[in-house]
């Protein structure tokens, strides 16, 4: 497999640098940004179904939702967008939108509070993956028509107990959250699936950019929308471009053929800075790279054996070496930054205690498959961990495949182990608690795919409850507090091993001025852009 992986990654790279072999010093046109990123994770752009990191970072620029991350200001959190302002009831638990004046779809058609409640409505309808977002406060398909309502230029929502508003807010800045355009979406419903089959290649939003084109595993274009209610966007077009090799990646920002690379390693970080013309821009994201036990695999469902498991992790050597200055150690599921975020790092590389362990388990040798997308990185970090799991007597075979193929096996519980990256989608800490430690049905029927514990068969172990009591709680340093105990405990006993977290250096054109790529809380943003 490793042998075979090697062969097919020079292969790629050799192609894809015969296909991009354009003149020396090309340049992009001033009005457009051409970006090179591993985009095959993307199954769909459907905002009520897109549950991965590339369709995030398009949907972010096509639709709008009642509030939004201003991309200059990140830290100033969640600012109005669709909505120009909202009132909270007495009880806490109804907040109604006033809509903004003026603002088009894409269509032309005005968007409307209707167009609010058909989008919220037509997500907890469809109960795809990212639904749980909504369907947390209480949504479902018998009561939306009384929990989610519109009054004139108003909608309102009530949930079904008293949330901290900011909560509530924070996942209105979620992917799931976008506003469709429902007379457009209506007009292509094919059989009652609310336009499901046809928003997966086209767009029904009123931000920043219409989606022009989605080619899976090679490109998405977005072109401006000039009616914008922010002002038509610099950059006319925007091309995504599908290019798997870090050096295919290097080059071609080099030769001036793309604008921004999105996933360069440390050497080629290194190279870029060197070079002439370009930079690199560096941000510290949410995303989390983190391994995970199936807990329907008689042996890792052991304490022992997971424990094992974390202590034959070589963190401060991939640190060091092939993820220097793209990842840091971090060990907990809320990402620096975030409310309740801890550093405490406790397991490192310890092959003694490790098999001390497995010892105790009355396990002596065991071979585990674990699931890798065929990314460099991703696969640098399988084949550390199949030498230092070897170095216990564990054999470690690595299941390469794309990112869709990799996570519909996850999604089906049916790989001893994933090594996968999660990332926030919104900035509180539930959106990482309420996936990484909370799994209120742990059975197959349940089906909770946007439950990282479900996707593990792990019933958490109490921290189901803690999670559900940490996001009710008004008193901020309360809920800081139990967020520290809730990590705590998940460090010690989850099949999670988190490793790192991201820290993307991103090389760009000198040119290029006012991208951001969204922070450890939201995706990226185009509309901003000029050069």
């Amino acid at each position: 497999m490793n042998a075979f992986t090697k062969l097919m990654g020079t292969a790629a790279l050799g192609f894809a640098l015969g296909a991009v072999a354009l003149p020396v010093m090309a340049e992009t046109p001033a009005n457009m940004l051409v970006i090179a990123n591993r985009i095959d994770d993307i199954t769909t752009l459907d905002p009520a179904q897109s549950f991965e990191f590339a369709g995030s970072d398009v949907l972010r620029n096509v639709y709008g939702r009642l509030v939004n991350f201003d991309p200059m200001d990140l830290d100033a959190g969640y600012q109005a967008d669709l909505a120009e302002s909202w009132a909270v009831s007495e009880d806490g638990r109804t907040i109604t939108f006033t809509m903004r004046d003026g603002v088009m779809f894409h269509s032309g058609n005005p968007v409307r509070a209707e167009d609010v409640a058909f989008s919220f409505k037509r997500v907890v309808a469809l109960n795809k993956t990212p639904s749980f977002i909504l369907t947390q406060f209480g949504f479902t398909p018998e009561n939306m028509d009384e929990t989610i309502t519109v009054d004139g230029n108003t909608v309102s929502i009530t949930t079904d107990k008293r949330y901290a508003t900011s909560f509530v807010l924070n996942c209105l800045t979620a992917t799931i959250a976008a506003i469709v355009d429902e007379t457009t979406v209506m007009a292509n419903e094919v059989d009652g699936d609310f336009g499901n089959q046809w928003l997966k290649t086209n767009s029904a939003g009123s931000g920043a950019y219409t989606l022009a084109s989605w080619k899976p595993k090679e490109s998405v274009t977005l072109n401006a929308n000039p009616d914008f209610y922010l002002g038509e966007p610099a950059m006319k077009r925007v091309i995504v471009r599908h290019v798997q090799e870090s050096a295919t990646q290097r080059l071609m920002l080099e030769r001036g053929d793309i604008d921004v690379a999105r996933n360069l390693n440390p050497s080629d970080v290194e190279g870029v800075r060197e070079a002439d013309g370009v930079e690199v821009m560096e941000e510290m994201r949410g995303r989390l790279m983190y391994i995970s036990m199936n807990q329907k695999h008689p042996e890792l469902s052991k304490p022992e054996v997971r424990q094992a498991l974390k202590f034959l992790i070589d963190y401060e050597g991939m640190q060091n070496s092939f993820l220097k200055g793209a990842y840091v150690t971090h060990q907990n599921f809320l990402p620096r930054t975030y409310l309740g975020a801890v550093d405490e790092n406790p397991f490192s590389m310890d092959v003694e205690k490790a098999k001390a362990l497995l010892a105790e388990a009355g396990v002596d040798g065991m071979e585990l498959t674990v699931g890798v997308r065929e990314a460099q990185e991703r696969l640098e970090i399988g084949q550390s961990l199949q030498n230092t799991f070897a170095m216990a007597g564990i054999t470690l075979n690595l299941e390469v495949g794309t990112g869709k193929q990799v996570l519909s096996k996850y999604r089906a519980r049916e790989l001893d182990i994933y090594l996968g990256a999660w990332g926030p989608d919104y900035p509180d800490p539930h959106t990482n608690a309420g996936t990484f430690a909370y799994n209120p049905d742990n059975s197959d029927e349940a089906q909770a795919t946007g439950l990282l514990a479900w996707r593990n068969a792990w019933d958490t172990a109490g921290l189901t409850e803690k999670s559900a009591a940490a996001v009710v709680e008004g008193d901020r340093s309360k809920r800081e507090a139990m967020y520290h105990e809730i990590q705590a405990t998940f460090r010690d006993t989850s099949p999670f091993a988190v490793m790192f977290q991201k820290i993307e250096p991103a090389g760009i054109a000198e040119n290029v001025e006012g991208l951001n790529l969204g922070g450890a809380i939201t995706a990226v943003s185009y509309w901003a852009v000029t050069k």
